[in-house]
């Protein structure tokens, strides 16, 4: 395949991650073996401009413009990965550059605006902003560079090049010098191929801080073309760099004209939420994230815009009724006050649907309440599993990594000991998971940082479960987590939050449809981490196909 294909069938693999990057990454490779352009071979071949290199050097070294340092080995067979183009010679990268770290001058001088005598100190973050300026004193201590020479990261970002910079630089950035004749644009390529960039970051990631080692860059092993395949090289490769540009805005572009599509949708369908627009969740054409999607069809739901309502059912108001007759006096010992500061509900309810603080609408004989506090040593045999906050997910219970407390332990904690039916709420770590508690696993108990919710049988605890995990729920915890050094959910509060009520029949119509929807979410999302990896795979397949014909 050649690289006009590639680039052809670009939006075969846009969706691929980082596409463009490896876009880029392909035509340096290609640069740098000789696979870009033709090869002319009347040109002066880089054996010839070796000597000439050779002279330019011992004259910078002699005028002080460089130093002096150890002659590098020759190369061996074992140290250069193929064989290069005619009139192209491998050679170690010292032998045509040179390069020097910056110099650290203390903070204490640092100004934050130009002043006379000051010049511009440049650090890495100045690669991609002037919005962090700094300004030092004029020393000859420092190290200078000007705009178009090149500097480069020798630690963190290693290899990460900029040549729009003017000023002194710190002892984080390496300046690079070309040697003459070479061409300055052909030494920033090759810093930023995998002949520079990769080798050094290969090494660097085998330490705890990433860092450049000057004497290792100097001895890799790099191909150098002819001096006019150089520039022909650079043009090439500043075409199709444009080009990547180009494409990365379309890019950007696209996601960003699908995002306002997708938010359209989502307003459409909750403004009518009807079975016509639900297409409009699930269009061919475009992707709404499925993070968005659920918190849109549990905030449609917990506002009865999900299913029509019957006037033939039971209104909310009378299970209400019935609950609070039927135990208002255990009901009372097991919920606060309201407080004064508590919001009323953000939307208004539909006919036949009530409202409830949640510490009105449980079991009359158990509570809201946390679980063991400090799970000690786990048994060796027998004991009792316990949830913790990493087991109870998004609308889930994840028995991966569960483990165990003594009997004992357990029945000191015997009011959270789980029969089945109860919704879980986590109130300390990772917060935003709850889950109905599935009948197989009655005679668990709970952590610390999860809360029980036994919920009153004239409730459908799933119901619950929905308007615990949507946006309405989710969004009055944050505000009450809000200047909480630790993050925990006071459980009285929880027992205040205020809780839609509708008929028993529309709660279980409710509950059909958001599960019938949340596998649709669920499929779709598998849908699209598919057609990503498809896309990544098939970058990588045409990288590598284009990569190994041209070596």
């Amino acid at each position: 395949m050649e690289l006009t294909t590639f680039f052809s069938k670009f939006d075969q693999f846009a969706d691929a991650p980082d596409a463009v990057a490896k876009m880029r990454d392909l035509v340096l490779h290609l640069a740098v073996t000789g696979n870009l352009v033709r090869q002319n071979s009347i040109e002066q071949p880089a054996d010839e401009l070796l000597v000439e290199v050779r002279q330019s050097r011992d004259k910078l070294v002699k005028d002080g413009t460089i130093r002096r340092v150890e002659a590098l080995p020759p190369l061996t067979n074992d140290d250069v990965p193929f064989e290069c183009p005619a009139g192209w010679a491998w050679v170690r990268f010292g032998e045509i550059s040179s390069s020097y770290r910056g110099h650290n001058p203390p903070k204490s001088l640092f100004k934050d605006k130009p002043s006379l005598g000051y010049v511009r100190f440049i650090q890495q973050r100045d690669f991609r902003t002037d919005d962090y300026a700094v300004y030092v004193p004029e020393s000859r201590h420092l190290k200078l560079v000007k705009k178009g020479e090149i500097v480069m990261a020798a630690y963190g970002n290693i290899g990460n090049t900029c040549r729009t910079v003017e000023g002194a630089f710190n002892v984080a950035i390496a300046k690079v010098l070309e040697i003459p004749p070479v061409a300055r644009d052909y030494i920033d390529l090759l810093i930023r191929s995998d002949f520079i960039r990769g080798a050094l970051e290969k090494v660097s990631s085998r330490v705890a801080v990433s860092s450049m080692s000057s004497d290792h860059m100097r001895s890799l092993a790099v191909p150098l073309p002819p001096l006019a395949e150089q520039k022909r090289i650079v043009a090439k490769v500043g075409n199709l760099m444009a080009l990547c540009d180009r494409l990365e805005a379309l890019g950007k572009e696209k996601e960003s004209r699908l995002a306002g599509i997708a938010r359209a949708s989502l307003a459409r369908f909750a403004d009518a939420p009807t079975p016509a627009n639900l297409p409009f969740l699930f269009h061919p054409s475009y992707a709404i994230p499925p993070a968005d999607l659920r918190k849109s069809i549990l905030a449609l739901a917990v506002q009865g815009k999900l299913v029509p309502q019957d006037p033939n059912d039971e209104p909310g108001e009378v299970i209400l009724q019935r609950i609070h007759s039927d135990y208002s006096s255990k009901i009372r010992a097991n919920q606060s006050e309201p407080n004064d500061d508590v919001v009323e509900l953000p939307f208004e309810l539909p006919k036949g649907w009530s409202a409830s603080r949640l510490g009105s609408i449980l079991n009359p004989k158990r509570g809201i309440s946390y679980g063991v506090i400090k799970l000690g040593a786990e048994p060796q045999q027998g004991g009792v599993f316990i949830l913790r906050c990493s087991n109870v997910r998004f609308r889930r219970i994840d028995l991966h990594g569960i483990r165990k407390v003594t009997e004992q332990l357990s029945s000191e904690f015997s009011r959270t000991i789980l029969e089945g039916g109860e919704v879980l709420i986590n109130v300390r770590g990772t917060l935003g998971g709850c889950a109905v508690v599935p009948p197989e696993l009655k005679g668990y108990n709970i952590a610390r940082e999860v809360a029980v919710i036994p919920v009153h049988t004239e409730i459908d605890p799933t119901f619950l479960l929905n308007v615990i995990a949507s946006p309405f729920f989710q969004d009055r915890v944050d505000e009450n987590l809000r200047g909480i050094a630790y993050e925990g959910l006071n459980l009285g509060l929880l027992r205040d939050f205020l809780i839609p009520i509708p008929p028993l029949a529309e709660q279980h119509r409710i509950v059909a449809k958001v599960e019938q929807l949340m596998v649709l979410v669920e499929a779709l999302e598998t849908q699209l981490a598919a057609s990503r990896v498809t896309a990544a795979n098939l970058l990588s397949a045409l990288v590598a196909e284009l990569t190994a014909a041209h070596s």
